[in-house]
């Protein structure tokens, strides 16, 4: 239902399901593939996948590895009811729909230590469709189950967020996630100096992380510590092959 058309070595992109993303989307973001359904019993050959990967950051000196729960991503996938179709173990109701979320977590946990370990998860956005019914539900089981792991932190991305990552308008908080999470949590989207300043002073999170801010301006603490102009982002570099366009080209403040 979310997958890409260019795949290694021909192979079908796999999934909770087996449904094709809808035409319509298809025409805005590019052409994709049917996914392949897993097979349940392929399911932990993939969660060693996630731990091997977590395994080889670390040995290849990182400090620490953040596992990939969100924006559309296979993890996202299983936990959100509008694509996740199974009617095995890993579907269905809430708990079964979190649980390879949880499986994976629990394997990278015990594979390089909680205190390495970070989870990025968007239980309120729509990117490719995967939107769920109940997300202010899954948001919150998903934090408490997550307790259990004691791992470093829950980084969430904010309900503001659309499906084009720019911001809107909404009653919805992180902060019911924010109060029942035990470990650091980082709250993403959408935030400027002020309100990020705000969300740490009132206790909403306990780190802002800046995504489009920080790629558009790579001197961006000193930017805010001088008040200084920014760089507007391009989004049509967002996600070019090119290593310096987009990257690395944007220009530095001069400061006499």
């Amino acid at each position: 239902m979310i997958t890409r058309v260019k795949l290694p070595n021909g192979q079908a992109i796999v999934s909770c399901t087996d449904r094709r993303i809808s035409a319509s989307l298809e025409v805005y973001e590019g052409q994709f593939s049917t996914p392949r359904r897993l097979e349940t019993d392929e399911i932990p050959l993939v969660i060693n996948d996630f731990r091997l990967a977590a395994r080889n950051a670390i040995e290849a000196g990182f400090d620490g590895v953040e596992i990939h729960g969100a924006n559309g991503y296979l993890i996202d996938q299983f936990v959100k009811d509008n694509v996740n179709d199974r009617t095995d173990m890993y579907g269905g109701t809430l708990e079964n729909r979190s649980r390879f979320a949880l499986e994976v977590v629990e394997a990278l946990a015990n594979e390089i230590g909680p205190h390495r370990l970070g989870i990025r998860l968007s239980p309120f956005t729509d990117y490719l469709e995967a939107t769920d019914s109940n997300p202010e539900a899954l948001g919150l089981y998903l934090v408490n189950s997550l307790n259990k792991y004691d791992i470093l932190y829950c980084h969430m991305i904010e309900p503001r967020v659309d499906k084009a990552g720019e911001s809107k308008t909404t009653p919805l908080s992180l902060l019911p996630m924010r109060n029942a999470f035990k470990g650091t949590f980082i709250s993403a989207g959408g935030f400027n100096k002020e309100d990020g300043n705000n969300a740490l002073k009132d206790g909403y999170a306990d780190l802002v992380a800046y995504g489009r801010l920080f790629l558009a301006n790579p001197d961006l603490p000193r930017r805010f510590e001088l008040d200084g102009p920014l760089n507007r982002h391009n989004r049509e570099t967002f996600y070019t092959s090119d290593p310096v366009v987009g990257y690395t080209d944007y220009p530095f403040l001069n400061v006499a």
